[in-house]
């Protein structure tokens, strides 16, 4: 996959289909874009672009995220920072300049809810309008649903504030995940018996509720099952400081220094202070018995 982070480096000259969007977590209804420009550019002999605004904000998925995900999905990403002259230019301009004379869109694939230009004066309605003035074709893809609600980021941002991390996955179709560095610790996980790996999250990366979670984690190419904190340890924690804090089952290696992935697959309780670090040491015995429990129970099932 060709990546682009500022559509002013994008020098391609053939024929696209492109979706557009933020694409701040990839969800259900992302994956159905994405889907259907691959589709159309494979019918069409056409180069598949995804085209995603960069907020600066908050978000759901990484940049280095977002590009993993894509990789072997479609030809090309542009990663364009939502800059004063991308948020002020006309929407009429944006088809003219951006899509057409610099992407050179044959096939557009947007939401029902994509807008765009100056004062969001361009959606779906003037896309179709202005599509025989300059040559393309347009999609407009209805909403993916999950029961009766819009799947959208929003709706999976709230469900990682409720810590409902099985609601979240299934919104996006995929596990929720953060990856880090292995830092040094206090290692008092060690002493008590669990040694821990601690990582940080990326900036602008939303982290689930604060608590204790079923996680899988990807360490040295291999997935193993294990319990995580997030939060900032306040039983033991001098100066608290956001970290995922995991226990990772049946793994005997030195993971400092190392860049790890962990998957939150479910909720187990509400992070808590602790009177004692041995009523601490005692309710992660229980917290593992729980995880370990939670994965037997998943192998039975699949």
């Amino acid at each position: 996959m060709r990546y682009y982070t500022d559509i002013n480096s994008y020098q391609e000259t053939e024929k696209t289909a492109v979706t557009l969007g933020k694409f701040d977590s990839l969800h259900r209804g992302h994956q159905k874009l994405i889907s259907r420009v691959r589709d159309c550019a494979e019918k069409e002999k056409l180069i598949s672009v995804v085209f995603a605004f960069d907020m600066k904000k908050e978000t759901l998925l990484t940049n280095k995220e977002r590009r993993q995900h894509l990789e072997e999905q479609v030809d090309c990403m542009i990663q364009c920072p939502f800059t004063k002259e991308i948020r002020e230019m006309e929407a009429e301009t944006f088809i003219e300049k951006i899509l057409v004379d610099t992407l050179h869109a044959s096939h557009i694939v947007v939401g029902t809810d994509f807008y765009f230009g100056h004062g969001k004066r361009g959606d779906a309605g003037m896309l179709a309008e202005l599509a025989p003035n300059y040559g393309y074709r347009l999609d407009v893809v209805e909403k993916e649903l999950y029961g009766d609600r819009e799947i959208s980021s929003t709706y999976v941002r709230e469900a990682l504030e409720e810590g409902d991390a099985r609601l979240a996955n299934q919104l996006l179709g995929y596990p929720y995940h953060m990856t880090g560095i292995v830092e040094h610790g206090r290692q008092l996980g060690r002493t008590l018996g669990f040694p821990t790996m601690n990582i940080a999250p990326t900036e602008r990366k939303i982290m689930p509720r604060f608590g204790v979670y079923t996680c899988r984690i990807l360490v040295d190419g291999k997935w193993y099952h294990g319990i995580g904190n997030v939060g900032i340890k306040p039983t033991v924690a001098d100066e608290p400081r956001l970290l995922a804090e995991v226990f990772v089952f049946g793994y005997k290696g030195d993971a400092y220094g190392k860049e790890i992935m962990v998957e939150f697959c479910s909720f187990v309780r509400p992070e808590t202070k602790f009177c004692s670090v041995e009523e601490l040491k005692q309710q992660v015995d229980r917290d593992i018995q729980s995880g370990k429990a939670y994965f037997r129970e998943k192998s039975l099932t699949n």
